[in-house]
């Protein structure tokens, strides 16, 4: 089975959207993750919603995480404003990322191999170039279940497999 098989559409942003908007589109939704194109519409960064997180919380937190435990609530309640009048652009690093990309004739273990190394909850399919869709964690974890759970005397055309006898 390839890439291209079993990627699903999925919502994408611009580079320069609004910050919160994009925050909004992974509640809304339940993403494990989003896809931020270039204005001209190429990849330009798979961003997990955990990443995300990291936006809100302080710096100087994220650098002795046993201060979180003596924040008051009201930082956390306003942890959001954050995101207020920024732009994706704003908040992501200014070196280029590692991108979770598969073509689209990678197969099933080729994707699972880039999702698990750059730990990334989702992988975006490019074909000739392009975004072709995206392939989520839990996509993977179906589609290779599912193949593992066929009975093996059937043909597991499905799965990329040759028949077993």
């Amino acid at each position: 089975m390839r890439a291209a098989e079993i990627d699903e559409e999925f919502p994408v942003v611009g580079i320069d959207s609004p910050a919160l908007e994009a925050a909004r589109l992974l509640v809304e939704h339940s993403l494990p993750g989003i896809v931020i194109l270039t204005t001209d519409g190429q990849l330009y960064a798979v961003l997990p919603a955990s990443q995300v997180m990291g936006f809100l919380v302080p710096s100087y937190v994220l650098d002795d995480p046993l201060l979180a435990r003596v924040l008051a609530e009201s930082i956390a309640d306003r942890a959001a404003e954050k995101l207020a009048g920024r732009t994706i652009r704003e908040l992501l690093p200014q070196h280029p990322l590692t991108l979770p990309t598969a073509n689209a004739d990678d197969t099933i273990i080729e994707v699972a191999t880039i999702m698990a190394r750059l730990r990334s909850p989702l992988v975006a399919v490019m074909k000739q170039g392009k975004l072709h869709g995206v392939i989520t964690a839990s996509r993977l974890l179906t589609v290779t279940l599912s193949c593992g759970l066929i009975d093996n005397r059937q043909l597991l055309s499905n799965c990329g497999h040759a028949a077993i006898v």
